[in-house]
């Protein structure tokens, strides 16, 4: 079982190893992207901090609570979709199994109805991320747009596969408008496996 995190307990960035040599997507893209994901972290931090502190002042209910709590959504959601969208990478990319591929065609049909689907989700106009969910109610796994980093995510599901399509995960190596280039970059060098034990495969 987890250690339970008190308000004065801090979340540490973590490592991610296996990013290392990926196809496409530069060393650089990684250094900044991994600078914008341990801000995320820091901020969750000083938020729960301030939420804390002003629950123990018996100011909770306040005004400045309440934008600190919205705000708390957003960074600490976008620091747990870059711990996802990062070890859903691999700089040395395996098949995906046979048992996560029939998943996939079991709720889409095919694998090309699903990637084909995926990649147009990524494709459009917009920041936010694209993840396939799988629906703990029902097995199904479905795909979605997700704006905001806590706006969009069906309630319960879980997630799958995770791709930051907010344009800070390719300007480093690419122009803003290449965003088709980044998509294929991201196909190249998934992590199948860590996709396939998210869903106990």
């Amino acid at each position: 079982m987890s250690p339970v995190l008190t308000a004065t307990a801090k979340y540490e960035p973590k490592t991610f190893p296996h990013l290392r040599g990926l196809k496409g997507i530069t060393p650089v893209q990684i250094e900044e992207h991994l600078k914008l994901y341990g801000g995320y972290v820091n901020n969750t931090n000083i938020l729960r901090e301030k939420i804390a502190r002003i629950v123990d002042a018996g100011e909770a209910g306040s005004v400045e609570f309440s934008e600190l709590v919205r705000r708390l959504g957003f960074e600490y959601n976008g620091m747990r979709c870059h711990e996802l969208y990062f070890d859903n990478l691999t700089g040395t990319p395996a098949e995906a199994s046979r048992g996560l591929k029939a998943a996939i065609e079991e709720s889409f049909g095919s694998w090309a109805s699903w990637e084909i689907e995926f990649r147009k989700i990524a494709a459009m106009r917009g920041v936010g991320w694209v993840i396939l969910y799988k629906d703990p109610e029902t097995g199904y796994l479905s795909n979605h747009w997700i704006g905001l980093h806590e706006e969009g995510h069906p309630c319960g599901f879980i997630p799958v596969l995770v791709m930051d399509v907010w344009e800070h995960a390719w300007t480093a190596y690419l122009k803003p408008t290449e965003r088709a280039k980044y998509i294929d970059d991201f196909f190249s060098n998934i992590n199948w496996e860590a996709v396939g034990g998210r869903l106990g495969l």
